[in-house]
């Protein structure tokens, strides 16, 4: 049963974009649902606009499981709303506030229930979906890119998949912090843009090589820190693209998990190697993140120095071409779902 609470006056029943069985986009469909309950320490967001994520299509898939505490057959990372109820516990937040927020699933829907500590005030004058493109991106750049990877002013970063979601935000946060940026991409199209929004050098992967393009950059040093989702043959191509001391930071592995790499490598440069999975960690961890944002890179968005790129806004009932899009790897930036009418 819900924690005593402060009520808003809602119906019992939400519209929710379903995964029905994993497969093809066209198994999600809308469906009514329960309006969540929620603990003591969460607040309600009635959902003005929900990010699309790779995880979201992994889940759609059958191959990346929700954490058992969360909603099984609804998908989606983050959202942008309004408040509308509050638990007992609750202390940052009232009911009428616009948030964004980091969640563990469920975002897909009207309704989510939210840990206090993972919502943020929508910065500046961005709009729902503007601020429903942020929360899952720049948590995982923030985590990883500068608490796993020490990310300092004046180094270098390089970001397999500069146009991507994380990409768009990893360029920016970087370029903005005061480092050095280089980033791969798939087209000359998104390598322009990437460039102009910030990054030193974009390179084509699909005609050029990275590492040789990268040590010439360098004068023969390498990177600081790679940013990486890609993995398999990436890995190896990594390590040689690292200065000394270098971070290998992985986040996904959409080219497979296994590889081959030359471990005196990493000891003679003094190589760390590390990763994560950001959807699993607990809420003080991700309110910790959140706390660091709303510190560090909240104020840049306010101001514009960060700006939201959004590629596509789909209504929720067309969740099936949202996620066409995201695998067809057209997009540069977010994709966004709106359950606004």
């Amino acid at each position: 049963m819900p924690d005593k609470c402060l009520y808003a006056d809602i119906s019992t029943l939400m519209k929710a974009v379903i995964i029905t069985h994993p497969g093809a986009p066209e198994v999600l469909q809308i469906a009514k649902r329960p309006i969540p309950e929620f603990a003591a320490n969460e607040v309600l967001v009635k959902v003005a606009a929900a990010g699309v994520n790779r995880p979201d299509v992994a889940q759609r898939k059958g191959n990346y499981p929700p954490p058992a505490n969360t909603s099984q057959d609804i998908p989606g990372l983050e959202i942008a709303g309004i408040i509308t109820k509050i638990g007992a516990g609750v202390t940052r937040w009232k009911v009428g506030n616009k948030v964004c927020a980091l969640v563990a699933g469920g975002g897909y829907a009207e309704y989510c229930n939210v840990p206090e500590g993972q919502c943020l005030p929508i910065p500046g004058d961005l709009t729902f979906i503007e601020a429903a493109s942020l929360p899952e991106t720049f948590f995982t750049v923030w985590s990883n890119v500068f608490d796993r990877g020490r990310l300092k002013p004046g180094e270098s970063l390089l970001i397999h998949g500069g146009s991507s979601g994380i990409g768009v935000a990893a360029i920016q946060m970087a370029k903005a912090l005061g480092s050095i940026v280089y980033v791969t991409a798939g087209s000359d199209d998104k390598c322009r843009f990437c460039e102009k929004l910030g990054a030193t050098k974009a390179i084509n992967y699909k005609t050029e090589d990275f590492t040789t393009i990268i040590k010439e950059l360098t004068n023969g040093k390498g990177v600081d820190v790679i940013l990486d989702m890609i993995g398999g043959n990436y890995t190896p191509r990594n390590l040689q693209t690292l200065a000394e001391d270098g971070r290998l930071v992985m986040i996904n592995m959409m080219e497979g998990k296994d590889t081959m790499i030359d471990l005196s490598v990493i000891l003679r440069k003094r190589l760390t190697l590390t990763g994560s999975a950001l959807r699993s960690r607990d809420i003080g961890f991700k309110s910790d993140i959140a706390t660091s944002l709303k510190k560090n890179i909240w104020p840049l968005i306010a101001s514009g120095q960060i700006k939201p790129v959004v590629h596509a806004i789909f209504p929720a009932a067309r969740a099936a071409e949202a996620h066409t899009l995201m695998e067809s790897s057209k997009h540069i930036g977010k994709i966004v779902l709106s359950f606004e009418a």
